[in-house]
């Protein structure tokens, strides 16, 4: 069990203003991934916050370069006390996405963190540098109670998560033996909602998909061949409509699922999807109406259209374009086979009357997940639960996006992804931010789950250690 003046250190941290004070740090580095001129800011971010902030907790921190040579460094800080003891695997990245400047409401600045009530307003805030600062305070607090943390520690950092995390998967393979653990604990994302503490699993996959209608390279009157010559708009209209209703449901069984596990929906059947306010409602009727919305959002497949046009739609004129295009992105879960999607989607559109489509990936990332029974899936829960006094959601995995499967697939590893954050969050947008509670809680539960694994005991014991 945790000692309660752990618990109430990790709260005073919060609570006397160091976190937001820690964070307004970090965040005042603009560190866009997307954006070459941000190197510096980068670089300054890696040498100047995380690099000292590893050097804290006794680590040794080596700076290594991406094997894909235009994209960002890797920096890995490493503790060993004893081969005899567990070794955790820590992740985060330093990068975010574009700061919006100008689109801030009150006129905010994204790199300065102001605080509206419980809101912490900043770029970063929640993604990813408030999240991988709760679990650097909380180390650091273990460390300074107890005089060790009782495991080996790696703690990892990319620069290019919000641009897919180039090179990830093949530094990793490459470092396999340094990165060698026998857990990840790693926080991204958001909670289930603002109120619950939770656990996932892993994340879906992506397959980014074109559809062009490259019919003519000029438009013709509407009046003179309207009836006479095809419409490439409502030609990729139908094409879409054929693949995904307008109901939201998929029609081409090659994109689907096998199966919803038992085990999944089990984990999901107490799940409640947009329970925060300022959630939107999940629409009725809309999506596979046999599976609740969590199975819809967390078990399931979707096709979403990302973007879609033809002609100029603020100033139509009498004229049948030549061309339409739209991007159609499928959400897909662990299990699926995506290795065949453009071929089953062109035949799909040849079968339906629509081989003038041409069907073309642009990008995909995978799909993965820990097993819901795995023992350190039980471990986390449990040792979550003892401390809060209150339920944990545990999600197979979210329904975004994560380099989860480097961990499991490259490193074989058991992932527990604890989340500091919520889903309106605004990510990615304007107004991003952390709510102060969370970050209060998350310091308490992060400090919970690395004592218990420093600490075990007999009536709590580890899960067997990795084979080396």
């Amino acid at each position: 069990m945790i000692p309660a003046n752990l618990i109430e250190q990790a709260e005073e941290y919060v609570d006397s203003g160091a976190f937001f004070a820690d964070l307004a740090a970090m965040v005042a580095y603009p560190t866009v991934s997307t954006k070459p001129e941000s190197r510096v800011a980068v670089r300054a971010y890696l040498d100047e916050i995380l690099t000292p902030a590893l050097a804290d907790l006794g680590c040794s921190v080596t700076e290594y370069p991406n094997p894909c040579a235009d994209d960002g460094p890797f920096l890995v800080g490493t503790r060993v006390e004893s081969p005899s003891l567990p070794t955790l695997l820590c992740y985060g990245h330093a990068d975010v996405v574009d700061g919006h400047a100008g689109r801030w409401s009150g006129g905010r600045d994204p790199w300065t963190l102001t605080a509206d009530g419980d809101r912490w307003f900043g770029r970063g805030s929640a993604d990813n540098k408030g999240q991988h600062l709760i679990n650097l305070a909380a180390l650091r607090l273990l460390l300074a109670q107890q005089g060790s943390l009782g495991f080996n520690l790696i703690f990892l950092f990319e620069t290019g998560e919000e641009i897919g995390s180039p090179g990830l998967a093949e530094f990793a393979a490459t470092h396999r033996e340094a990165l060698r653990a026998d857990v990840l604990i790693a926080s991204d994302g958001p909670r289930l909602d603002a109120a619950t503490p939770t656990l996932f699993l892993g994340s879906r996959g992506g397959v980014q998909i074109l559809f062009d209608v490259d019919l003519r390279p000029g438009s013709y009157h509407s009046g003179n061949w309207g009836g006479v010559i095809r419409n490439p708009a409502t030609t990729l209209a139908g094409a879409i409509a054929s693949c995904v209703n307008g109901h939201g449901r998929i029609q081409v069984p090659a994109l689907l699922p096998p199966e919803l596990p038992d085990a999944v929906r089990e984990a999901l059947a107490g799940v409640t999807v947009a329970n925060s306010p300022g959630d939107p409602p999940p629409d009725e009727g809309w999506g596979d109406t046999g599976l609740t919305a969590a199975e819809r959002l967390y078990g399931w497949n979707t096709v979403e259209v990302l973007s879609l046009g033809s002609a100029d739609i603020d100033n139509p004129v009498n004229a049948i374009p030549g061309r339409a295009r739209a991007i159609l992105q499928l959400r897909y879960v662990a299990g699926t086979d995506v290795s065949g999607v453009e071929k089953a989607i062109t035949e799909h559109l040849a079968a339906h009357g629509y081989p003038m489509v041409d069907v073309s990936i642009l990008g995909d990332f995978p799909a993965s997940r820990t097993a819901l029974d795995d023992p350190w899936v039980r471990w986390a829960k449990r040792s979550l639960e003892q401390a809060g006094g209150k339920p944990v959601a545990v999600l197979p995995n979210i329904g975004g996006s994560l380099p989860n499967f480097v961990f499991t697939d490259a490193l074989g590893l058991p992932t527990l992804w604890l989340p500091h954050s919520y889903p309106g969050c605004l990510q990615h947008a304007p107004d991003e931010h952390m709510l102060a509670a969370i970050a209060r809680e998350g310091v308490v539960l992060a400090a919970t789950l690395f004592h218990a694994l420093g600490n075990p005991t007999a009536d709590h014991p580890l899960p067997a250690r990795r084979q080396a």
